[in-house]
């Protein structure tokens, strides 16, 4: 038999393989050379949702109740009784909850008027505080004393100054009367200040401003929302709330940081609806109603973005359900605090809402592409 020489061989190899590749390339056989399906998402519907259906109706609702304690409080001024200081405590606390949807949202005017440290620092600098009620003499607007105002300021007011409601309305009734009525009256009118500047703000040119900036870049609106959002979720909601209190950071248990720490009964109720809030603008719900719109999580269902085979989306809300089932379990913070030694069952529960930090701040941001813009001591 006559051999055909090697190179000829090898040629006719080549020639068939290049044939093969070139059918391969033109068939499209998506289980062969799959194809990218490209992701078409609107980033301006998104901000328009945010601005229109969540920020502003939340901060319009929020100087609603914010008025309404101040329309109380003008009634306890007239008759400081028992029974209108717990009116008065309620109109606060309505008001506190409202607080807590419009928390997150400190950019643009809020950012540049300081609004969230100027309306709740705490703990309340209760010295400084009794020595300005003492002297007459402050000047609320001034950074130095944004641990004398705002929500923790009124805890203090209307909960903390004694023992007893009597004791506390007896503050109300004798000499100190007038120096009381108007420390209250000042911190009022800077709360409302503050808050008619930054819907102001927003109604007066940001919102538009926000909407346009629609690119995708580190000053773009999204980029800056979504590190804003990622901040105060770990930094006010986590660690403020609940971390620094449980002392996860410094290993001494810390009560005296808590929010609302003088009406022990309501930290629980005020941190549950700053979670409602955080997984309400997570899904784009619409403020107060039962609406959704483009959204963070309608964002990652676009990007098809998937976690250990699972849609990450879906893997947020349900760590973000464990975690507050886990906190509607506890008692009110201040007690599961200072009558547990560890406090383990709300350290259980501090572990479920840390472990929304890294599916908020290494997942999502990277599926959407986006960088984190601050930088962190106590990890994630």
């Amino acid at each position: 038999m006559k051999r055909r020489p090697m190179k000829r061989i090898i040629l006719s190899l080549t020639i068939l393989l290049t044939i093969w590749a070139c059918s391969s390339d033109a068939t499209g056989d998506p289980q062969v050379d799959p194809k990218p399906t490209p992701v078409s998402f609107e980033r301006s519907e998104m901000l328009e949702n945010w601005a229109d259906n969540i920020i502003l109706p939340s901060y319009r609702d929020f100087n609603t109740r914010l008025n309404a304690m101040n329309t109380v409080f003008v009634d306890f001024k007239a008759n400081p009784s028992e029974d209108q200081l717990q009116k008065l405590r309620d109109a606060w606390l309505d008001a506190y909850i409202g607080w807590q949807a419009v928390a997150m949202f400190e950019i643009g005017p809020a950012e540049s008027v300081g609004y969230r440290l100027g309306m709740n620092t705490y703990p309340t600098d209760v010295t400084t505080l009794e020595q300005h009620l003492a002297s007459g003499s402050y000047d609320l607007t001034l950074p130095a004393n944004r641990d004398v105002k705002g929500f923790p300021a009124l805890d203090y007011l209307i909960n903390g100054l004694a023992t007893s409601d009597s004791q506390i309305v007896a503050r109300y009734q004798g000499d100190q009367q007038q120096a009381h009525f108007d420390y209250i009256d000042a911190v009022l009118e800077d709360m409302q200040t503050l808050t008619s500047d930054v819907i102001q703000g927003w109604e007066g040119g940001f919102r538009d401003a926000f909407v346009a900036n629609d690119g995708a870049s580190a000053t773009a609106s999204t980029d800056r929302m979504v590190n804003d959002f990622i901040f105060y979720y770990e930094k006010h909601l986590r660690a403020g709330k609940m971390g620094i209190p449980l002392g996860v950071f410094t290993g001494s248990k810390a009560p005296q940081t808590l929010e609302a720490y003088y009406r022990a009964s309501v930290g629980k109720e005020l941190f549950l609806a700053a979670m409602v809030a955080v997984q309400d603008f997570f899904n784009g719900k619409h403020y107060g109603k039962s609406a959704y719109g483009k959204s963070l999580s309608s964002y990652l269902q676009d990007l098809n973005s998937l976690k250990d085979g699972a849609a990450l989306d879906e893997i947020i809300n349900e760590q973000l359900d464990l975690a507050m089932t886990e906190v509607t379990s506890l008692g009110d913070f201040r007690s599961e605090i200072e009558n547990n030694d560890p406090p383990r069952a709300m350290l259980l529960a501090y572990d479920e809402v840390q472990r929304v930090v890294p599916l908020f701040k290494v997942d999502m941001v990277s599926a959407m592409s986006i960088s984190v813009d601050f930088v962190d001591a106590d990890g994630d």
